[in-house]
């Protein structure tokens, strides 16, 4: 199978930048990637890898790519997807050696998209996460980048070497507390897919390679017995009650060209037989259709419109001074479930109003336009009371009032609009403008002509004041500053137009009723 044209143009992108001992998060590039018309309403899949530096993240990643280019862009099923034997591997950058090579945390650039057995369509995104335990890392650098990939993954794999150390089950301890409070207020298992893969497993006359092999060695290690610490008890208690799924895996050796040549590019040829055996069997185990796991949290599916919020709100209690506490975590998920919730039933109005009061829409009578706008935002309000959120009502009720007041705020933008659609409303402002600049223009000929400076100097402050109150309106319009300034000319001048229509109506059906009354009259003296 040669290079897939989507993995040539794909890359790892930068959505995590470390800096100085801090972690930015590069929004625009995360944006532009989870907000595509195509993406940005599928529930996703995040398959992470974590784990110590130069164990292989970055490599194994890459052969992810390989299965989800060939399963879901090109539709294979089955088959052989792991490519020719002489193919280099690329996709994630990675390289041999000792030093680090991936920094932060990445995505892949292409959202892999695919449909789940009972037809709902998801996206997979693939994240490579940097390896802990470096010469250039902190703990808490270690932590942050760990805690950081298995809040927002629904698969994270947890990358181990040779075996499962009680250390390794300590890094969980973050996870397992905030686990824990989630358990206690409701909210359900706030994790997914825990998959521990232990890579150069070397003891096959312990435990067999693979998945069964993997399964008797974890359920040794989660064993709760007799004479045990009870930090160690309480530990293996609340991993198995925070995730959904435990699973191990065990890996074999790729070989002694993986490990020692400097110049080893990822051939299959140059790669274990076992290895490759195994990985066909591992890889689909995670990403074959009725294998995918979406992402939970709050017992809702996360699309990848909402993935954005909780990067962001992760990303801000992350880069405190401190790790932050279990408790801290829970408050900041529940305000990223509220604001996901805010954002959709924002769109859910915004989507209403966009068919009766948009841009190509014609002018709506201001009544029909308050009447759309009530029911819209009825509907948006149901929309958020019906999505399930953490945190409980009291913070709703603070979402709930944030939404209600974007609401209006955004009504009366779209009134304002509405308004400039008016054409006649439009008309009406320039033209009495320009009927009292007119008549105060004649006001001071005629008092002119008859000498009379009084009337010459009423017409020019009338003529000068309509002149002005005419460029303001024309500035506010063209430039939508001002705006109230113009609002209150336009009432002016209706008020102006409306009583001179009632006058004039009434000199018209005044002398309607006189002619009325003349002709009955000459009528009768005929008739006498």
């Amino acid at each position: 199978m040669s290079k897939p044209q989507s993995l040539k143009s794909g890359r790892g992108l930068h959505v995590v930048i470390p800096s100085e001992h801090r972690f930015v998060l590069a929004e625009d590039a995360l944006s532009k990637l989870l907000l595509e018309d195509d993406v940005r309403d599928r529930a996703v899949i995040v398959v992470s890898v974590a784990g110590a530096f130069r164990k292989g993240k970055s490599f194994l990643l890459d052969f992810f790519l390989r299965y989800l280019d060939y399963t879901y862009n090109h539709g294979m099923d089955g088959g052989d997807w792991m490519g020719s034997e002489d193919e280099p591997l690329e996709g994630f950058s990675w390289r041999g050696g000792s030093e680090r090579d991936t920094s932060g945390l990445l995505l892949w650039s292409q959202p892999f998209k695919a449909t789940l057995p009972n037809g709902e369509k998801v996206v997979i995104l693939l994240m490579d996460t940097q390896g802990t335990f470096d010469s250039e890392s902190t703990v808490r650098d270690n932590a942050t980048i760990f805690a950081l990939s298995t809040m927002i993954s629904s698969i994270q794999i947890y990358n181990l070497s040779q075996n499962i150390e009680e250390d390794d089950l300590q890094h969980l301890q973050l996870f397992t507390e905030y686990g824990r409070l989630a358990l206690q207020n409701s909210v359900g298992k706030p994790f997914q897919r825990l998959q521990f893969l232990v890579r150069d497993w070397s003891f096959p006359y312990e435990h067999p390679f693979g998945a069964e092999g993997g399964q008797q060695l974890l359920d040794k290690w989660l064993e709760i017995h007799e004479g045990q610490h009870e930090e160690l008890q309480t530990l293996r208690k609340h991993v198995a009650a925070c995730f959904e799924q435990l699973a191990c895996f065990l890996m074999p050796h790729p070989g002694l060209t993986v490990a020692t040549n400097p110049h080893f590019t990822g051939k299959l040829t140059d790669i274990s037989p076992d290895f490759k055996t195994h990985l066909k069997q591992f890889i689909p185990m995670l990403l074959a259709p009725e294998h995918l796991v979406p992402k939970l949290l709050g017992g809702q599916r996360v699309k990848a419109r909402d993935l954005l919020v909780y990067f962001k709100v992760y990303m801000n209690i992350f880069n405190g001074s401190e790790l932050p506490e279990p408790k801290t975590i829970l408050e900041a998920t529940a305000e990223a479930n509220n604001l996901s919730a805010l954002a959709e039933a924002k769109e859910v109005y915004d989507t209403l109003m966009e068919e009766v009061a948009g841009g190509t829409r014609p002018y709506l009578q201001p009544k029909m336009l308050e009447q759309e706008h009530r029911r819209a935002k009825d509907k948006a309000l149901h929309a958020f009371n019906s999505k399930r959120k953490m945190g409980g009502q009291e913070i709703a009720n603070t979402y709930i009032a944030q939404l209600i007041k974007e609401l209006d705020e955004q009504y009366e933008q779209l009134r304002a609009h509405n308004e400039g659609k008016n054409i006649f409303k439009m008309a009406i402002t320039p033209a009495v403008l320009a009927v009292i600049m007119l008549l105060g223009y004649l006001l001071g000929v005629l008092g002119s002509a008859v000498g009379v400076q009084t009337f010459v100097a009423v017409g020019q402050m009338i003529t000068i004041t309509a002149g002005g109150m005419l460029a303001l309106w024309g500035y506010s319009r063209i430039s939508g500053n001002l705006r109230d300034i113009a609002v209150q000319i336009d009432e002016g001048a209706d008020t102006i137009k409306n009583y001179l229509t009632a006058a004039a109506l009434g000199q018209v059906n005044q002398r309607a009723v006189a002619a009325a009354a003349g002709y009955y009259s000459g009528d009768d003296k005929k008739h006498s």
